[in-house]
């Protein structure tokens, strides 16, 4: 799932049938499927639209 969520999010264009395949094949259901990788692109989403917007992180969420 990590290895999916981490494709979809770096190299999107890459992404082929047989990446949904390979979550089928370690048992998850389509549904499960749909869930991971709207919220991979949901999260690279937002992070695009703040990154555009020059939006800043709040003090508690910069680094350490």
């Amino acid at each position: 799932m990590l290895s999916y969520a981490e494709k979809l999010t770096r190299t999107p264009s890459a992404m082929a049938q047989d990446d949904v395949e390979k979550l089928k094949n370690v048992g998850f259901s389509n549904a499960a499927i749909l869930d991971i990788c709207q919220v991979a692109a949901y999260f690279a989403f937002v992070n695009r639209l703040a990154d555009g917007l020059g939006v800043e992180l709040e003090p508690h969420m910069g680094n350490k």
